[in-house]
C-alpha cells in the first residue's frame, strides 16, 4: 500500500528519522536473524532464505557447512547429497544448483573468498542487491539497505516512498537516513514488519510510531486487541503474552 502524504522533503526526512529512532528504541537488539560465522556462510544462508523462513534456514545450515565448509567444497558437492540437506527449505533442487554455482564462481573469480564490494557480489550467481547488502552490512560492516518484502511494505505504509521497485525504494530511503544507520535501519524495519506491522493485520494500536504514520488505522487500533497481535520480544528473552515465532509471511 502506497500512502500519499503532502509534506516537504525536509519534513519527510525529519519524520523518517524520528520514526527510525523510535523503532530502534523498541528493537535495540534487532539483528540479522540468519546464523553465520563467516561471510561465506551468510552469503549462502541468504541465498537459501528465499521463499522460506530464517528459522528453517538456520536448521539446515549447520549440516550444510559441516559437510561443505569452503567455497571449493560447495563447488564440488554431490548434487543429490546436497539436495537432501536442503530439502526442508523448499525449491531444494534450484537452491542446490544456486549454491554449487555460487561456490564455482567464488573459486574461479575470487580465490574462494566472498568479495566485500557490491559490484562484485551482484555478479555472483543468484545474488541480487538485497542479498549483497545483507552480506555487506552484517559480514563486512559496510552500510547497506536490505529491501525485502517487509522493508518495502513498511517504507510505503509509513509514507517514506511510493516506489515499488526494490532498488528505487533502497535509493529513496537512503536519502532520508544517514548512511551509517542503513544496516540497523534494515534490521529494525524488518523486525517491526515481522512482529507488529504485519502484512494482513497490522497492530496499529500497539505501534510505537503510530502518531507519525499516515497509514494508522488500516489495522487494529484498539490497544488491547492490537497487543494480542504482537509477535515480538520487548527485550531479549522477555516475550509478550501473545508472542509467537515470527515467520516470513507475517
Amino acid at each position: 500500500m502506497s500512502v500519499v502524504r503532502e509534506e516537504s522533503p525536509l519534513a519527510l526526512t525529519r519524520r523518517a528519522r524520528r520514526m527510525y529512532r523510535t523503532l530502534h528504541e523498541r528493537y535495540p537488539y534487532a539483528h540479522c536473524e540468519l546464523d553465520f560465522d563467516s561471510p561465506l556462510q551468510l552469503l549462502v544462508a541468504t541465498v537459501l532464505s528465499a521463499q522460506t523462513t530464517d528459522v528453517t534456514v538456520n536448521k539446515v545450515t549447520p549440516t550444510l557447512f559441516a559437510r561443505w565448509p569452503t567455497a571449493a567444497d560447495l563447488a564440488g558437492a554431490d548434487r543429490t547429497e546436497m539436495e537432501e540437506v536442503l530439502r526442508p527449505t523448499g525449491f531444494f533442487r534450484a537452491k542446490t544448483n544456486s549454491v554449487i554455482k555460487l561456490g564455482i564462481a567464488l573459486v574461479e573469480d575470487h580465490d574462494g573468498e566472498v568479495p566485500p564490494r557490491l559490484k562484485d557480489l551482484v555478479k555472483l550467481p543468484g545474488v541480487g542487491r538485497k542479498t549483497a547488502n545483507v552480506v555487506l552490512g552484517n559480514a563486512f560492516g559496510v552500510p547497506g539497505i536490505t529491501v525485502d518484502t517487509h522493508f518495502g511494505r513498511l517504507a510505503r505504509r509509513m509514507g517514506w516512498t511510493e516506489e515499488e521497485d526494490p532498488v528505487k525504494v533502497e535509493h529513496a530511503v537512503g536519502e532520508l537516513v544517514p548512511r551509517r544507520d542503513w544496516t540497523m535501519l534494515s534490521h529494525v524495519l524488518i523486525f517491526h514488519g515481522r512482529r507488529t506491522c504485519h502484512a494482513r493485520r497490522p497492530a496499529c494500536g500497539a505501534c510505537p510510531v503510530a502518531q507519525w504514520c499516515p497509514s494508522y488505522g488500516i489495522g487494529e487500533t484498539d490497544p488491547d486487541k492490537a497487543a494480542k497481535l504482537l509477535k515480538y520480544e520487548l527485550a531479549p528473552g522477555v516475550l509478550t503474552p501473545a508472542a509467537q515465532p515470527a515467520t516470513e509471511d507475517s
